[in-house]
């Protein structure tokens, strides 16, 4: 009896363990030390660190929570990890360094960036096969979708270019000029616009996705801090399309912009070189990977104020959270 009650309590404490890895997961990808940090968005606190691939960047999560799609930049390959048992369980054919990536809408298709060698690798994720490869800019690398799915965008860094592509032709419909190294490209929620972030131009281009035209440029300005230390890269809209958050690199803060005016009404404080941001399912919660600090933070979206920052791995890039 003895020997069953011990059995027991070691099934409980397995079952406790993979609790946090399903709807309360954010899963944070460490490009310097090849792992994936695990963090319970309730507690705050890291429940598991993932050994990955090479160069770990961008990062997803199947829309049914299952999967979680590692880049493995330097590895030429995706990962696919089962969230329930943290274990690998196979690869998709990214194509050369996997730099980010997007999910369609109906989560079949996977949009991959592919930085050596100018293309966008398109995916079929239950297949696991490329079903096409699409001639983009020099550099590609931010990748965006639209609601619907209809239009996929790419921006390329060298060439400073948003490219607009048909996701049923897999055709560029419209290339649409923005300021330079563009990292980044961001739907509303109704998507009227597309945002592109421009790293070394300091801007968000906002996109008319109906006319394919810049019909707003946004800049920031942060007292004691030159203009070259403030690049923008990842940003996030809010489910009701109000404000846009946006991850400005080494001025280590997070810009809160009215998406109604284009004013920037906050500038929030976080760890060094914030690079990506993700939002919790209930939209409460808003989370940046800081990238020489090592850690994410927690940011209250209500209030716009920091919660906790936590020690994650080395080099953090990309953060997915998963679905409830």
């Amino acid at each position: 009896m003895r020997r069953h009650a011990y059995l027991l309590a070691g099934t409980i404490a397995a079952v406790v363990d993979v609790g946090p890895s399903w709807a309360n997961a954010v899963y944070v990808s460490n490009e310097k030390d090849n792992t994936v940090t695990v963090v319970d968005s309730k507690t705050m606190e890291v429940t598991k660190t993932i050994e990955v691939g090479q160069r770990p960047r961008g990062i997803t999560i199947s829309h049914d929570g299952k999967h979680l799609y590692v880049c493995a930049s330097d590895d030429d390959t995706v990962e696919i990890i089962d969230t329930a048992t943290h274990q690998i369980i196979g690869t998709l054919p990214s194509g050369p360094d996997p730099e980010l990536f997007v999910l369609s809408p109906d989560g079949k298709t996977l949009y991959v960036a592919n930085e050596d060698d100018n293309l966008v690798t398109v995916i079929d994720v239950d297949r696991k096969s490329v079903i096409s490869e699409i001639p983009v800019g020099v550099e590609p690398e931010g990748m965006g979708i639209s609601p619907d799915g209809k239009t996929m965008v790419n921006t390329s860094e060298t060439t400073n270019m948003a490219h607009f592509i048909d996701t049923s032709t897999h055709e560029i419909v419209a290339n649409v000029l923005v300021d330079s190294r563009p990292r980044f490209a961001e739907f509303k929620p109704d998507g009227s616009q597309v945002w592109i972030s421009a790293e070394i131009g300091g801007t968000i281009s906002v996109i008319d996705n109906a006319s394919r035209e810049v019909v707003k440029k946004i800049t920031f300005e942060i007292q004691g801090l030159r203009s070259e230390a403030i690049q923008p890269v990842g940003v996030r809209i809010t489910a009701d399309g109000k404000k846009a958050y946006v991850a400005l690199g080494p001025a280590n803060r997070v810009a809160v912009v009215n998406t109604e005016t284009y004013e920037v009404e906050k500038y929030i404080l976080v760890g060094q070189r914030v690079w990506q941001l993700a939002f919790t399912p209930d939209g409460k919660n808003l989370i940046s990977t800081n990238g020489l600090s090592n850690d994410i933070t927690f940011i209250d979206t209500e209030s716009d104020e920091p919660i906790k920052s936590v020690t994650v791995g080395a080099l953090p890039w990309g953060v997915t959270v998963a679905p409830d």
